[in-house]
């Protein structure tokens, strides 16, 4: 079974992940900021994850702590669940619409992290939450879980349907890239014979 249980303390945050890769989208998540619930139970449910997250932050500070650390421990908890990426197919990529929008996201779980972010948001907020927190989400989510990850908004204008596709685009990436080949050899899929580096 390729799950996985992180927790995390620091002076400004307790985060607990729990997730199973081969789930069915179920999710239960509580970070204290509404609008973040609602794109990680998008995640979870368009990645097909099993995923519950308690987070804990500094929220009176601002939300900053909360979603970056949130997506580290999700990405810890990714990196685990997926271990030496034996038979996995590597490589997944998305188109998602949101009604005006039109998200892509690529993904390549190579242990070899980048994030590419190509996403203009022309409103500050959406609901009390910053819009600048969702690249910080996207990034410590791929540094953590050793992605190479692409996300592009080619067109929209509600800012809302903008991040969402964004989410989604990723989450369906990230579930065909995750998703064991049954013609995979019984190794890593690279040439090296290892991921990374």
């Amino acid at each position: 079974m390729r799950a996985a249980t992180i927790e995390r303390k620091t002076r400004e945050t307790e985060i607990f992940v729990a997730l199973e890769i081969d789930g069915t989208g179920e999710y239960d998540i509580e970070t204290g900021i509404g609008f973040f619930d609602h794109m990680l139970a998008a995640f979870a449910k368009h990645a097909s994850l099993d995923l519950k997250v308690r987070a804990e932050g500094d929220l009176h500070v601002d939300m900053h702590h909360t979603v970056e650390d949130t997506g580290i421990v999700i990405g810890q908890a990714l990196a685990k669940a997926l271990g030496d990426c034996v038979g996995i197919r590597r490589f997944g990529a998305a188109y998602i619409p949101m009604d005006e929008t039109l998200s892509r996201a690529a993904a390549d779980v190579s242990k070899r992290p980048y994030l590419v972010w190509k996403v203009a948001l022309s409103r500050p907020k959406i609901g009390e939450m910053d819009t600048e927190l969702f690249k910080e989400w996207f990034h410590a989510l791929a540094m953590n879980a050793g992605l190479t990850l692409h996300v592009e908004n080619l067109y929209g204008e509600n800012t809302h349907h903008i991040v969402e596709s964004c989410f989604k685009a990723t989450a369906r990436a990230l579930r065909d890239a995750m998703e064991i080949d049954p013609r995979a050899e019984n190794a890593p899929p690279s040439t090296k014979g290892v991921l990374g580096g």
